[in-house]
């Protein structure tokens, strides 16, 4: 099989109702929104297309949706975005009784807690972890919290992953998300259980809320081998890859946004997945 090469999605713009973006790594890098990006939404829509941004932040999509707002993506730009912190949220807050957890993770990230309902409470008082992230991501890594996981585990206690993803960009620094800390755990013998890509439910959802097109004209834009193009082709749809994402020094993006098909197909035959095209950047 062969992945094409695109320079935009003006192409495939006519081959789908339904495009589900990323945003990190795809329409920002947590800083800024990527050059392009905004205009290429614009145009879908204006195409007549479905946005839906499907994303692993671990915070409500409430609060991601201002944040993008603060950084130039206006609420026109898509019709619905979903994150992983939502789905979790979702499904704390319906359990009876009400849980209490320890949360390890940085406080930013409190909106979630606030919407899972449930208590906080110290590691020994835990019924669960709920893990958003590290509570410094620019200077922990998961083994500095090998003494409390390890505590954890042997307590059996169940950890729930907000966020799937090992890393993020954050503008030109590779950071540790909670999907690393997941890792670590289940690497320690705890039990973890994830909300958000590559996981089918989380699909599952924005197709329940769009019944009338078929997953045939419904494409995911990612730049995640592991997570959006993983879970595009278990959710049964197509992919497009964006190499300026956490795959970019892989592939040997440069500035010019010149792709080499070697390299393409090489990275994506190690993770086992194969999406239809890739393009450099998010852009029209």
């Amino acid at each position: 099989m062969n992945i094409s090469i695109i320079d935009g999605l003006a192409g495939l713009a006519g081959d789908y109702d339904l495009f589900i973006f990323d945003l990190w790594g795809v329409v920002h890098d947590g800083v800024a929104v990527y050059p392009g990006a905004a205009d290429c939404l614009r145009r879908l829509r204006g195409h007549g297309a479905r946005v839906v941004l499907l994303s692993n932040a671990p915070r409500p999509s409430v609060s991601v949706s201002g944040h993008l707002e603060e950084l130039g993506v206006a609420p026109s730009l898509y019709d619905w975005l979903l994150t992983s912190g939502e789905a979790t949220a979702s499904a704390i807050a319906a359990r009876q009784p009400q849980p209490a957890y320890f949360h390890l993770g940085p406080e930013r990230n409190r909106p979630t807690l606030d919407a899972c309902g449930g208590r906080e409470v110290s590691i020994a008082a835990a019924e669960l972890i709920l893990c958003t992230g590290l509570f410094d991501d620019e200077a922990d890594r998961a083994e500095d919290y090998r003494e409390i996981l390890q505590g954890a585990a042997a307590r059996d206690l169940p950890m729930i992953c907000a966020n799937p993803d090992l890393v993020v960009m954050r503008g030109e620094q590779m950071i540790p998300c909670a999907g690393a800390v997941a890792a670590f755990y289940e690497e320690l013998g705890g039990r973890v259980q994830r909300f958000g890509k590559p996981f089918p439910d989380i699909f599952e959802r924005l197709f329940a809320a769009s019944p009338d097109i078929p997953k045939s004209r419904t494409v995911m834009v990612g730049d995640g081998l592991p997570t959006d193009i993983q879970g595009a082709r278990r959710a049964g749809i197509d992919a497009v890859w964006v190499a300026g994402g956490i795959h970019a020094d892989d592939l040997g993006l440069g500035p010019d946004g010149h792709l080499l098909q070697d390299k393409v197909h090489a990275t994506a035959k190690a993770a086992g997945e194969w999406p239809r095209a890739i393009l450099p950047w998010l852009r029209w």
